[in-house]
């Protein structure tokens, strides 16, 4: 028998093995997601890699505008300005924090009902918090850009005193009891905490639809998902209800959102900031950061929530002075044709800016999903153990499935995909060297319709969920900083997103190159 063979054989056994045991759970319906991590896990081990060690790149040990929002937007209107355009004002007094926090409750108040992005309101404290600002920044004690500004929180991260609901039933009647770290460091720099938005379900999908409070709303086609997992968030952003937001990041989380939303999401090095007080869904990949209009308010927030309340202002360089690399093969290889375009202009404009545009491969790419499976799964599914043994039926029934496919990921599998890890950390490593940061689409395809599991691309069909995080899940696998900028529209007007990947720890640098590549975005625009 050769080793392929023996690998088929031993993957069978234990699929019979998994299906006879989800029997007698009553989970016969998830036979078919059986039988696609058998296949996967077949993938797994016969890998490369498998017989390759990884040579460097150690592991880490760090635990247009929406049609909508205009029709409703007066000429005084201040929910559509940017952070770092009002902290000046705020600062001066010539704008309140009082202002800012009513003008974002009455966007909330009219659009919520229409895009769900909200699941807590805060409004009284919210006012609380704005009139104390307002009368701190009066007395001298101004603490800087974030200072009188309100935003928002991923339903995910604890705010004390407030319900943390995952966008489930499961935690009905969990209060937090503390503010997670990054909480308590907005806190400090003045930030002002509007609610809690809403997601899907523990963060375990990519389209905000599987939630306890119902499905996030796209805000350019209600019909349409707003990505998620961070989707209530990304929809507040872009809607005026607040001037930014904190989202978590497993496998795109942030990012997939952003793109679909047509903002700017940041997904920081892995371990930079504290993912303390966040429910996890996999802490070998969960990231926390902030989801904005623009590269110099991801700055701000993503300063403010690593300690740092008052940054300098983010350094400048034009976008000529980059070197990017150009991911192609698997990350070229499927996407939507107005996707495609939209990457191509972008890539025309930055050569004709001067930027020198190299074209760069990681080998094993292809074998992203296979690892990511490997290693999210059994760690979901670890942590929601106690819960899915208490109250199984209070999970939504597709979360509720792929929680109970990672009690069948063996040992041996997760310790295989941890290696996998590793050698595609070492391949994005040495992709970025000598360079600034490589470019690639976010998502590739645009923002689909509510309730859709399968979409076709050149006469194939391809699951929606797999689609949306086929860019963007190797980079929390490996680590490094990722972000993602808005880059045009659609012939139907549904955003799209260009995305820039950094070198790890090396997150400033980053926002750097994006805010060079944003510039010259809007000069087209």
């Amino acid at each position: 028998m050769t080793r392929s063979e023996g690998i088929r054989t031993g993957v069978g056994a234990w699929l019979e093995s998994a299906i006879e045991a989800a029997g007698r759970r009553g989970l016969s319906d998830i036979k078919p997601l059986l039988e696609g991590l058998a296949d996967s896990t077949i993938g797994l081990r016969t890998a490369a890699w498998n017989e390759v060690v990884p040579t460097g790149g150690a592991a880490d040990t760090a635990g247009g505008a929406c049609p909508a929002l205009h029709a409703s937007t007066s000429a005084t209107d201040l929910t559509e300005s940017s952070i770092a355009a009002l902290a000046p004002r705020v600062a001066s007094g010539e704008v309140s924090a009082v202002r800012l926090v009513e003008e974002c409750l009455d966007r909330i108040a009219r659009e919520n009902g229409r895009l769900n992005a909200f699941i807590t309101v805060l409004e009284h404290q919210a006012r609380a918090d704005a009139v104390r600002a307002d009368e701190d920044i009066a007395a001298g004690r101004y603490r800087g850009p974030l200072h009188g500004i309100p935003l928002s929180l991923k339903d995910l991260i604890d705010c004390a005193g407030v319900p943390t609901t995952a966008a489930s039933r499961v935690l009905e009647g969990y209060v937090a009891a503390n503010d997670a770290p990054v909480v308590a460091r907005l806190r400090e720099a003045g930030a002002i905490i509007l609610g809690k938005c809403n997601l899907h379900e523990f963060a375990f999908g990519t389209t905000s639809e599987d939630s306890a409070f119902g499905a996030v709303h796209n805000p350019w086609d209600t019909i349409r998902s707003a990505g998620g997992s961070s989707g209530g968030s990304a929809a507040a952003v872009v809607a005026g209800m607040g001037f930014a937001s904190v989202g978590t990041d497993t496998g795109g989380s942030i990012r997939i959102p952003a793109a679909v939303c047509g903002c700017v999401g940041l997904k920081p090095t892995f371990g930079e900031l504290p993912c303390d007080g966040i429910i996890p869904l996999s802490r070998s990949l969960d990231h926390v950061g902030p989801i904005t209009r623009t590269v110099d308010d991801a700055w701000l927030v993503y300063q403010a929530m690593a300690g740092n309340p008052r940054p300098a202002p983010l350094a400048r360089r034009p976008a000529g002075s980059l070197t990017l690399g150009l991911l192609r093969p698997y990350f070229l290889d499927v996407l939507a044709e107005e996707v495609a375009g939209q990457f191509g202009s972008e890539l025309s404009r930055l050569g004709e800016a001067g930027a020198r545009l190299i074209d760069r491969a990681i080998p094993h790419a292809s074998d992203t999903a296979t690892i990511y499976l490997h290693l999210q799964l059994p760690e979901a599914s670890a942590y929601h153990a106690p819960a899915l043994e208490r109250c199984p039926d209070a999970y939504t029934p597709p979360v509720r499935q792929r929680l109970e496919m990672g009690r069948f990921v063996l040992a041996e599998d997760y310790v295989r995909a941890a290696t996998g890890a590793g050698v595609l950390r070492a391949e994005v490593d040495a992709a970025l060297d000598g360079i600034d940061a490589l470019v690639l689409p976010t998502v590739p395809i645009t923002a689909q319709p509510i309730g859709s599991s399968v979409l076709t691309l050149s006469g194939r069909g391809y699951p929606v969920r797999s689609m949306m995080l086929r860019l963007t899940q190797l980079f929390d696998i490996t680590g490094h900083p990722a972000i993602s900028l808005p880059s045009g529209h659609s012939r139907g007007n549904l955003p799209i997103g260009i995305q820039l990947v950094g070198h790890r720890g090396r997150t400033t640098e980053l926002l750097q190159a994006a805010a060079a590549v944003e510039a010259l975005i809007a000069r087209r625009d």
